[in-house]
Parts: structure tokens; sequence; C-alpha cells
């Protein structure tokens, strides 16, 4: 079932992909020149399907890309890959050169104000394989038996970018060299902080699980304990009917809500070549459904970049 918007010189139609999780936007044009009206309802209808998804947006290049993320919020860059050459805020992830994201996990959970969406999009798409998807952790919050959501606003996990989300001892298509080569690029400084395991979210009130495999361990518990909890909450965040799946073209644009979801990128291509860059946006502190704001562990760890590194630009 399709929904049609109508906004100030244009008409989008919204169709659902699943009922709780992902829409596709037919008929928008992404750009730098997008009017309020247009960003209003992208906002809104973000906020309600937590990814949305855009078919031949070839006509964007790099700037393009940037300068349409930039309407939706701050950009910035990744604390410690260095962004695109030529570009001030693009992750870019090309299959040969380590970049398959794939174990579960939310953008940047390693640091406190980690990002409130993202946007990506396709530059080179395997000919079969290398699918995207997202798991809605609103919607797995609120199927939770009651009893585990008051165990789940009682705990707090230590997030750390220790552990790579791109990088596995078990990963298909990559060499070894490579491999090091990023994990050694992605943790050149570790970043240690504890998030809730519930936080609430500013804009709508909504409670998101907040895990992922920048997740290490639950806090004042046992390491056992720690390991079934973070086992028996992503197992759920992961199931089946919480979750959307996207076949890339080049050319497609996605823009998930980074507070609200997790992904994966499926890796089964091989060697096939498989390059998407990214624009991540500025986020705010989680707070608890106790109150509580998430705390800095690692003293030293840096602030996010939020200004463009001069040198690549």
């Amino acid at each position: 079932m399709s929904e049609q918007k109508t906004c100030k010189e244009a008409e989008w139609e919204i169709h659902p992909i699943t009922p709780e999780t992902g829409a596709e936007i037919v008929g928008a044009e992404l750009s730098g020149k997008l009017n309020e009206e247009q960003i209003r309802l992208l906002r809104e209808t973000l906020a309600r399907h937590k990814v949305l998804f855009f078919r031949g947006q070839n006509h964007l290049d790099d700037e393009g890309q940037e300068a349409f993320a930039a309407l939706l919020g701050q950009p910035f860059a990744h604390p410690t890959v260095p962004v695109k050459a030529g570009s001030g805020y693009i992750l870019e992830l090309d299959s040969h050169h380590g970049g398959r994201a794939d174990q579960w996990h939310t953008d940047v959970t390693f640091v406190d104000e980690y990002p409130s969406a993202s946007i990506l999009r396709s530059v080179v798409a395997p000919g079969a394989g290398g699918d995207t998807i997202w798991a809605n952790t609103v919607a797995a919050y609120n199927s939770l038996p009651q009893e585990l959501k008051v165990l789940a606003e009682s705990l707090w996990a230590l997030h750390s970018n220790d552990f790579d989300y791109a990088v596995s001892a078990e990963r298909k298509g990559i060499a070894v060299t490579e491999e090091r080569n990023y994990r050694n690029v992605f943790a050149s400084t570790v970043y240690e902080t504890e998030h809730p395991l519930v936080r609430v979210l500013p804009d709508s009130g909504e409670k998101s699980l907040l895990l992922g495999n920048f997740a290490k361990r639950i806090l004042n518990v046992s390491a056992s304990a720690s390991d079934h909890l973070l086992q028996l909450f992503q197992e759920h965040i992961t199931r089946l009917n919480h979750t959307v799946r996207w076949r890339w073209e080049e050319g497609d644009v996605v823009i998930w809500d980074n507070r609200a979801t997790q992904h994966v990128a499926v890796n089964d291509y091989g060697r096939q070549h498989r390059i998407v860059r990214r624009v991540t946006l500025a986020g705010d502190i989680p707070v608890s459904a106790q109150g509580e704001r998430s705390r800095v562990r690692s003293a030293s760890a840096p602030r996010l970049q939020t200004q463009p590194d001069s040198a690549s630009a």
C-alpha cells in the first residue's frame, strides 16, 4: 500500500516495504536544492519508517551528497577513518580495501554523541549479493515482554571501537594485509563510552534498544551474565520481523535513523567490487529511561570532527 505526499514543486509516493520498517520514496530527486517543505517531509517520513530508500539518484556526486546531507543536519567526519580525498565528510567503504561492514552495528556508538542519521550512496554495486539489512530497534523494544523491558531499562553497556565491525576473523573475499591495515586505522584512537541499553529518542519519546557489535559488555554483571544478556537482546533486535533488506543498484541512496536502527552489509559477493559512500549527521547524547546521560570512559578520546579536514578538502 502506497502513500502519496504532495509538497511544493514535488509529488512523491511513499511505498512502505514492511509494516514497521523501511519505505521507498518514488519521485524525489535528492540534492542540496530541496526546499524546506521537502526536507520537513523527509524528516517526518524518516521518523515514521526509520529507513528511506531512493532509486536512481545517479546525478549525485560526492559534493551533491554532502550538500543534500547538510540540509538534514550537521555532517561530521568519522573520528578515526580519514575522509575520502577531496571531500569534507565522506567515509568510503571499498570492498577491495577492507570496507565490508559485515557485523550488526549502529554507526559510531563508541562515542557519546554518536550520529543521528546516515546517508549512504551506492557507487559500485555487485552483480549479485552485497545487500544491506536494517533492524528497527524501536520495534524491537516495543515487542519485548514487560519483564524484559524493565530489565533492559536497568542495564548499561560499554561500547568501544577496539572491536571493528568492518573486520572479522571469518570474513570472506578480503586479504589478510588489507584487513590488518583497516583495523589499525579504525582503532588508531580507542574510544570507550557507557550507554544505556534503552535510550529515549529526543523528538518522539520512543524507546530504542542500543546495542550492536560496538557493545563490548554489560556493566556491573559477571562476564558470563554479560555474554548471555548481550546475546539475548541482540538476537531479539535482529529477528526477521524487525528487519528490512535492500538490494543495491548503482545510484541508490538510503537514509536511516541511526538512533533507531542497526544494520549489516551481507558479505556474500566474494571478490566482486562494492563501493558505498556515507555521510553521517551529528547526534545527541543518549538519555536513559531514568534520565541519565551516556558517559565517556576514555578521558583522552577527542571529540568527533564536525569541521572538514582542510588537508583533504
